[in-house]
């Protein structure tokens, strides 16, 4: 099985039904504070950690004495306008107590189908965890309408990971494993300790959600392995409402591990890969040398640029000889590529007139 004593970045999906009491609407202060604690103790042995949290809208139903059910969209949406001040607040607190920053992302579906937005948002959550930030994720269901939702934390948890490039992702849940059949309702379902691949066997087997408060089953949860496995990120799931729930799971509490093969860069290299070309950048030798020692692409190293591309396309690396080297994710689009190939870093905003990136192809973008 994977041991989290082996994690250097790590996402945690927290759901409503661990966070917010849902008698009383409220949040389960003392359950907050102890995975903080959970997070601090990661950290302090340098782990990168990003948060996934339910719990808005449950927090603003409560605070705005909504009714139980199903909520209109209007009033889905306010209700997390209410509840993200709160959540954020609360999250907030509890890490300063501990000497840890909290930082607020709120994505939709659109911001990881578009790939410039995709890049955009890499880019965000590589800073704040550069600067030691812990990252708090969650849907943003103030703005997001039903196209543009993933629809549960489970899979946007997911996307987290593959877009941050975490090796691990925990999903903190009313259940304690993967299990053959509904625990609560098969006296014989068996929990599974390890899945290492997805079958038709292992998807029949997935129900539907045993929580009220929770939108996420068996199900979604399946689809987040999926996403995490071929982006070499391992996923458990475990038991979440014990008062440490990530102390608990490394102390051997139940879970199920999905286990993935290779590594998160391993695998976003043969996805950048196996993509179709928009153009091409032709590169000095000095680039060239810099490129294959684990340098990011500089505009100063690049001679050509060639095709019609966009921020985020794929394009080819061509050497001086006129070498085929790998393809990258390109940070300009085929203009502004144009306007500083050759340039250093430094005269990049004078030319171009906003503040600038210094990388044209940044290495972890890179597959040759």
């Amino acid at each position: 099985m994977a041991a989290l004593s082996k994690a250097s970045r790590v996402v945690v999906k927290i759901g409503s039904a661990l966070l917010v009491d849902r008698a009383a609407g409220h949040l389960r202060a003392e359950w907050l504070e102890g995975l903080c604690d959970d997070v601090a103790r990661l950290r302090a042995r340098g782990v990168d950690v990003v948060l996934v949290s339910s719990g808005s809208i449950a927090l603003g139903r409560g605070t705005l004495n909504l009714p139980q059910g199903a909520l209109t969209l209007e009033q889905s949406q306010a209700a997390a306008a209410v509840g993200q001040i709160r959540l954020a607040g609360a999250y907030q607190a509890a890490l300063a107590a501990r000497g840890l920053t909290a930082a607020q992302v709120l994505l939709t579906l659109e911001d990881s189908a578009d790939r410039r937005r995709y890049l955009n948002t890499r880019a965000t959550l590589e800073q704040l965890l550069r600067l030691g930030a812990v990252p708090i994720v969650n849907e943003n269901d103030t703005v997001a309408t039903d196209e543009i939702r993933y629809g549960d934390n489970d899979r946007l948890a997911a996307q987290v990971a593959v877009t941050a490039g975490a090796d691990q992702l925990i999903l903190l849940s009313d259940v304690d494993g993967f299990y053959s059949g509904n625990p609560g309702l098969d006296a014989a379902a068996r929990r599974f300790d390890r899945v290492d691949a997805i079958t038709p066997e292992i998807e029949a087997m997935a129900g539907d959600p045993l929580s009220g408060l929770s939108k996420g089953g068996m199900k979604t949860k399946l689809m987040a392995a999926r996403a995490a496995m071929a982006a070499g990120c391992d996923m458990a799931i475990t038991q979440g409402d014990v008062l440490r729930p990530i102390a608990a799971l490394e102390a051997g509490a139940n879970a199920t591990w999905f286990t993935a093969q290779g590594t998160p860069q391993q695998r976003r290299k043969a996805w950048i890969g196996a993509m179709k070309p928009k153009g091409r950048l032709v590169i000095d030798a000095g680039a060239q040398r810099a490129i294959h020692g684990g340098s990011s692409l500089l505009p100063a190293g690049v001679t050509g640029v060639s095709g019609a591309f966009r921020r985020g396309d794929a394009i080819e690396i061509i050497g001086e000889a006129g070498e085929t080297l790998g393809l990258g994710l390109t940070r300009y689009d085929a203009a502004d590529a144009g306007r500083i190939k050759g340039l250093r870093s430094d005269v990049i905003e004078d030319v171009l007139g906003y503040p600038a990136r210094a990388a044209l192809i940044h290495r972890d973008d890179m597959a040759f």
